[in-house]
This record gives structure tokens, C-alpha cells and sequence, in this order.
């Protein structure tokens, strides 16, 4: 049997090698971060899979990025019932006290929060096993009923894959309920985007909104050619 340490033991193996390592070679960095503050420019909105870490994919140093993660990268719209809001206040923070720039909502593939939505498992779970999956899943719930109709006519549709693409529009829509974003973002003063990372290519897509689809972005390869992908 493994010691019940072990997992805190890598923990502080990790941060042994970060501090005499990352900390010393950005030490300049972090002193200016401690003494003056965080300032921002992009809230990133992820989920919390442990697989898909928003500051690795896009190479992001401290300080850079004011990052959200909860399952599914999901956004709720705006709800003033006095309960409390962990999503929203994050959002609100981003944009009205360190006024980012930009928002990105970041999706990724094989997303078990979207398998949960479409699978239905935790729809009669009782609130203290599962309950709380069930709730915060109904956000993309309309956008899964959507999906399943049309995967049933069509055998073409990859149900996860439509849904995943589904919520990040769905979460962009949600954003702009929050009058305070809706407001920064008719007034040109906040963008919001959507962006998606399949895990098991590496290959990052970026929402046009104009054209309504998801574009692969390019990349230089080790040999240091551009790469185009579809």
C-alpha cells in the first residue's frame, strides 16, 4: 500500500525544484508581482481538468493570466439571488477591479463534465453525492438537448465533440449578461473569446465569430516550420 503522504510528499518535491529553479530564474518577476500587485490583461475561463492547464498550453508567465477553472469551463448567466456565486464574483473581479482586456473562455476535448451532461448520470442525484454536478450542469443542459436531436438524426455528429463547442459559445452568451460586460463589451472595451485544446493532438482552435466556427490555429514545429492545420 502506498503511504498516504505520498501525493503531498510530490507536492513538496515540486515546489523544491520550482523554488530553486523557476523562482530564482523569474525572481525579478515575482518581487515586482509581490511589491506591486497583479495586473492582468486576460481572464482565461477553463475547466479544472487536470490534464489541460491553461497556464502550460498558452506558455504563460505569473502574473500573466487571471484564470477561472471549474468543470466544463462553464459560465452561469447572471443571477442576483443573494446565494453565493464563486464564477461570478470571479468574473466580476476580472472585469470591473483589474479590468482585463480580454476574456477567453477555454474548452477542451473529452470534457467529463460534457460526458456527465450527455450520459445523465447525476440527473436524480441526491445534493450530497452528485447534486452539486447535477446543478452546475444544467447550465449547458439546453444546449444538450439540442445536440442529442440532431446526433439523432445524423450520424455524422459527434455528440461530445458538438457539445463541447456548444457550451463555449453557450458561456460566451452567458458573459454577456452580466450588464458589466455586456456594457465594456458594446462600448469596444472587452473582448470575448472562445478558444478549444484537443488533448490528444495539441492542437488549439480560436472561435470566429464572424464565420460562426472554430479555426485551427498554426504552430512551428521543432524543426522550426510553420504548420498549418485543418
Amino acid at each position: 500500500m502506498q503511504p498516504v503522504t505520498e501525493p503531498l510528499d510530490k507536492l513538496v518535491d515540486g515546489y523544491r525544484r520550482f523554488r530553486s529553479g523557476t523562482y530564482q530564474r523569474q525572481r525579478q518577476r515575482y518581487d515586482a508581482l509581490a511589491c506591486k500587485g497583479q495586473n492582468p490583461r486576460v481572464m482565461v475561463i477553463a475547466c479544472c481538468d487536470s490534464r489541460v492547464d491553461p497556464t502550460i498550453v498558452f506558455d504563460a508567465a505569473p502574473g500573466e493570466m487571471f484564470v477561472l477553472r471549474h468543470i466544463a469551463a462553464l459560465v452561469p448567466p447572471c443571477e442576483r439571488d443573494g446565494k453565493h456565486h464563486s464564477a461570478s464574483a470571479a468574473i466580476e473581479f476580472a472585469v470591473t477591479q483589474l479590468e482585463v482586456s480580454d476574456i477567453v473562455v477555454f474548452g477542451h476535448g473529452g470534457c467529463g463534465g460534457i460526458a456527465a451532461s450527455l450520459s445523465r448520470r447525476f440527473d436524480h442525484a441526491p445534493e450530497c453525492d452528485g447534486g452539486f454536478i447535477r446543478n452546475w450542469m444544467e447550465i449547458v443542459a439546453p444546449e444538450r438537448d439540442r445536440v442529442v436531436a440532431a446526433a439523432a438524426l445524423s450520424a455524422d455528429i459527434d455528440a461530445q465533440r458538438a457539445l463541447e463547442l456548444a457550451a463555449i459559445r453557450l458561456s460566451i452568451r452567458n458573459l454577456r449578461s452580466f450588464p458589466f460586460v455586456s456594457a465594456r463589451d458594446s462600448e469596444r472595451r472587452l473582448r470575448l473569446h472562445g478558444a478549444f485544446f484537443d488533448i490528444g493532438d495539441g492542437i488549439l482552435r480560436l472561435l470566429d465569430s464572424d464565420a460562426g466556427r472554430f479555426v485551427a490555429v498554426d504552430y512551428i514545429d521543432f524543426e522550426g516550420e510553420l504548420r498549418e492545420v485543418a
